[in-house]
C-alpha cells in the first residue's frame, strides 16, 4: 500500500516545512552571533508563515468534512 499524497496534504506540507525552514535559519543566525535585525525579520516571516500554515490546515480539514 502506497501513502498517495493529494494536492491539499501537499500544500499543507509545504507550508509546514517553510516554517520549519525559517525556525531553523533564525536559530542559526541567533547561535552564531548574526544581526538582530535579521534575527527581527526571520521571526516575522515565521509568524506569518505560521499563519498561512495555520489557514492551510483549516481549510483542508473543512475541504474534507464536507
Amino acid at each position: 500500500m502506497g501513502c498517495r499524497m493529494t494536492l491539499p496534504g501537499s500544500l499543507v506540507s509545504i507550508a509546514v516545512g517553510a516554517v520549519a525552514v525559517v525556525l531553523l535559519l533564525g536559530l542559526a543566525n541567533m547561535l552564531r552571533g548574526g544581526s538582530a535585525d535579521t534575527s527581527q525579520k526571520l521571526m516575522r516571516l515565521r509568524v506569518i508563515l505560521q499563519f498561512v500554515a495555520i489557514i492551510a490546515i483549516l481549510l483542508v480539514l473543512w475541504w474534507r468534512s464536507g
